[in-house]
């Protein structure tokens, strides 16, 4: 079996980050494995290691806001497979996340047997899902506004998802250490792309793409 060269995981459980990688590092055991908590976290690694083979994300790690950061990934790498790996396991998210660009969605109650020919399956190019979920349907509702989404640069996407955290644009510029003008910019700019007027409209459209309240912790 060929094995990948470098797989990204990103997932703030530690143990069942720590359990999943126990299990995968003794079928991979050539494979460099890099790990993530944060969509922080999560962006330096995939800027740092382009050339990942593959990504398993959790789409409810901290920073993140439902299925906004999985648009933003197939978008600004789309060379790296995402295979979602979620405690929520509804037809709902399942079809967003394959709508959205993911290769593969892997409940976390998925045997380990099962994750690990999702994996090989998605690395071979094809796409994987449960058995129980083969034939679930692409739910297009909300392509519009994840095209728009997707059409965001790295640093207006990380403004956005500071906008939705209710950041003034004072503190989000002290953050990124630019000016507060820069912000007001970037702002003008993430609102003609989203097609919205200022940024209670954007954060508005962008929930539109969140899981619903009930899947979160």
């Amino acid at each position: 079996m060929t094995q990948p060269e470098k797989i990204i995981i990103a997932d703030d459980h530690p143990l069942f980050r720590q359990a999943l990688l126990g299990t995968l590092k003794v079928k991979f055991n050539q494979t460099k494995w890099i790990e993530a908590e944060t969509i922080a976290e999560l962006e330096d690694q995939l800027q740092n290691n382009s050339d990942s083979d593959l990504l398993l994300l959790d789409l409810n790690i901290p920073g993140a806001h439902g299925f906004n950061t999985l648009i933003h990934i197939r978008n600004h790498f789309p060379q790296i497979p995402v295979v979602v790996v979620s405690a929520h396991e509804d037809h709902s998210t399942i079809s967003k996340a394959m709508g959205y660009g993911a290769a593969g969605f892997v409940p976390k109650s998925t045997p380990v047997d099962d994750i690990i020919n999702a994996i090989m399956t998605v690395l071979s190019g094809e796409t994987w899902l449960p058995s129980a979920y083969e034939n679930v349907l692409e739910d297009n509702d909300n392509a519009d506004i994840a095209e728009r989404v997707a059409s965001l640069t790295q640093q207006q996407y990380r403004i956005l998802m500071m906008f939705a955290q209710g950041l003034l644009n004072k503190q989000i510029a002290y953050d990124l250490n630019v000016s507060e003008a820069t912000i007001k910019a970037h702002a003008t700019a993430i609102f003609r792309k989203l097609d919205v007027r200022n940024r209670t409209q954007a954060v508005i459209a962008i929930g539109q793409l969140d899981l619903t309240e009930e899947n979160f912790k």
